[in-house]
């Protein structure tokens, strides 16, 4: 069995750590952790990891305070700036096929 090169466990490794400055939100309340929709109403605290340990960032008083201080809505574009997009190739979801799924025509 050969050992895999430094440099590819190294990439492999740090694909799978977490990156420092990501955000997560935990309930304060009493008991064990559940879920955001069990009790939205409850006070969030948001945390950061550094690298090493998640450190506290900052107290909201809900889910949906939680909600917009990590995920902030994009800045809305100028109106006198068009978006450019590329043109999107739009395919009918009826368009004759071979696939196993169709019927034979008769």
């Amino acid at each position: 069995m050969t050992d895999e090169p430094l440099e590819r466990w190294a990439a492999r490794r740090e694909g799978r750590l977490r990156k420092p400055g990501e955000r997560k939100a935990i309930t304060l309340s009493d008991g064990p952790q559940r879920a955001t929709h069990v009790d939205p109403d409850a006070p969030r605290m948001l945390l950061e990891w550094d690298g090493f340990a998640w450190q506290p960032l900052l107290t909201v008083e809900n889910y949906a305070a939680a909600r917009l201080a990590l995920y902030p809505p994009p800045e809305a574009t100028p109106a006198d700036q068009a978006e450019v997009t590329a043109p999107v190739e739009v395919r009918s979801p009826l368009a004759p096929g071979t696939g196993r799924h169709r019927r034979p025509r008769s």
